[in-house]
């Protein structure tokens, strides 16, 4: 107790000391994307999780050991850059139903800005096909013209890299 006392009143007579605090501009937007794959609901999720090295091609390395989404709440959106540890945690899964959504929160490639990206991967039945939307939602310390950016890498991921690798493997 005297201990206690004897600090603030030490505080209190040399006065607070703060850190220095400047404004990060601040900002959000959304980005929808949908693209219609062969297969079923479950077929087209467990091709988007588990190791997607094959078909996704944005990492932090060239060519990563590992780059996998563990589709179960708590799993990780990983990139693992060797065999020793080294590598960067992408995300991480807060939502998993098998074939109907997944669900990951974190900053993907934009590690090191104060910023909140949440990633909702929809799954429905289609004929014999899949409609998959896909949501990103993003907020925080965001540059104005990354919307468009962010819009562009999701279509990149959708149609130009996964459609042609589920309709080459599904044949």
């Amino acid at each position: 107790m005297r201990i206690t006392v004897a600090l603030s009143a030490f505080v209190l007579s040399v006065g607070i000391l703060y850190g220095a605090v400047t404004p990060n501009p601040a900002g959000g937007f959304t980005s929808v994307q949908s693209v219609a794959l062969p297969g079923t609901p479950e077929q087209t999720f467990d091709v988007m999780t588990g190791e997607i090295g094959a078909w996704w091609d944005h990492s932090f390395t060239e060519k990563p050991h590992s780059l996998r989404i563990e589709p179960w709440p708590g799993g990780k959106f990983i990139e693992e850059f060797d065999d020793k540890g080294n590598g960067a945690l992408h995300a991480t899964v807060i939502y998993a139903e098998r074939g109907k959504r997944l669900r990951y929160d974190g900053p993907l490639g934009l590690s090191g800005r104060a910023l909140n990206c949440v990633v909702t991967y929809d799954y429905a039945a289609q004929g014999d096909s899949t409609m998959v939307k896909v949501t990103v939602e993003m907020s925080g310390q965001i540059d104005e013209e990354w919307a468009n950016s962010v819009d562009g890498v999701w279509h990149h991921f959708l149609v130009e890299a996964l459609q042609p690798y589920v309709e080459k493997n599904r044949k």
